[in-house]
């Protein structure tokens, strides 16, 4: 008995030093940052909760031998899994320590002005979210007058064969972020912004089109249009806190065990009844983040992009301060 008390008291120790929870802060002010981005060097990723926490552990990870955390405003940070900490300081990039963001709100007379939202509930022509990808879609000023974005209006499919066999759909709870990004002189979203970000919940009672009221971030439409981002984080628990859980699974192949990233819920509808391109998106763990035009240059093999449905239909209401009228 006694054997095995020992030995269950070095197995439990080894555990807890393979498994830890890791807290991102700001090197500054101590405090936590929330969401911040985790990437494994191998194409693969996470991201840290509300509170900048999020677990590693050596049995989910076996292959990892470093992380590298990033979060928008600071230098990138990466260090090895023998050297990894409870606690991990970011600074801010030296070239944002002066940045001050000076948003003015836009006041007096405004008429309130939608841009449509595209959707359809065929998910064979949908993007399947993940946590390494991230969708981009570009909104001008309304009649190229001063404009506030107050609502997005996000198009989204639950997709049949997750309904139960009494044909009830199967429940989730999915947290994803929305951001926001200027607009740089190729057309393509800038790499860095410090527009505030939201973050919101969708779960299986989402009707065809979630809204997402974002009026308190002020976001005003620069001259040349902003960008709009959408990207999932990860599954919640029902309180509404994102899960500390692997982000991919393991399949088995002929030539070994590859890593696939989970597919999440809902299912975001592209389509073809948009003019010109006004989709762009980009892996976050892949090609330095690099922002691409959703076309036959971004993946030549996609469906998607074959089939014409080349964008995502995000709608949006706003307040247009027309000018001398």
């Amino acid at each position: 008995m006694k054997n095995l008390f020992w030995i269950s008291l070095v197995l439990f120790n080894l555990n807890l030093i393979q498994s830890q929870d890791i807290v991102i802060k700001d090197g500054s002010t101590q405090e936590a940052i929330a969401f911040a981005t985790i990437s494994f060097g191998n194409g693969k990723g996470t991201f840290a909760d509300d509170e900048g926490s999020f677990r590693f552990t050596k049995e989910l990870y076996k292959d990892v031998d470093s992380l590298f955390f990033s979060s928008i405003g600071y230098a990138d940070l990466g260090i090895a899994v023998a050297n990894l900490k409870s606690e991990v300081f970011l600074t801010l990039e030296a070239d944002e320590l002066e940045t001050v963001i000076i948003s003015a709100a836009l006041t007096g007379k405004h008429k309130d002005r939608k841009q449509k939202e595209i959707g359809h509930d065929n998910y064979f022509d949908c993007w399947l979210p993940t946590v390494e990808s991230e969708i981009a879609v570009k909104f001008d000023r309304y009649d190229g007058e001063p404009t506030q974005i107050t609502q997005l209006k996000l198009p989204v499919v639950l997709e049949e064969s997750q309904r139960s066999k009494k044909g009830k759909l199967r429940k989730f709870s999915t947290m994803f972020r929305v951001s926001f990004y200027d607009v740089q002189e190729d057309g393509s979203p800038s790499r860095k912004s410090l527009y505030p970000s939201k973050t919101f919940v969708i779960n299986q009672t989402t009707e065809e089109t979630y809204e997402l009221d974002i009026t308190e971030l002020k976001i005003n439409i620069p001259n040349n249009g902003i960008f709009a981002s959408i990207q999932v984080l990860g599954y919640t628990d029902s309180q509404g806190k994102l899960i500390k859980a692997k982000k991919y699974r393991e399949i088995k192949t002929r030539s070994g065990f590859e890593k696939v990233s989970t597919t999440y819920r809902p299912l975001l509808p592209f389509t073809k009844k948009i003019e010109g391109k006004n989709t762009w998106v980009r892996r976050i763990f892949f090609n330095d983040k690099t922002w691409q035009l959703f076309d036959l240059t971004y993946n030549p093999n996609s469906k998607l992009v074959r089939s014409g449905n080349d964008d995502y239909g995000m709608g949006a209401e706003f307040k247009v301060f027309y000018r001398g009228k």
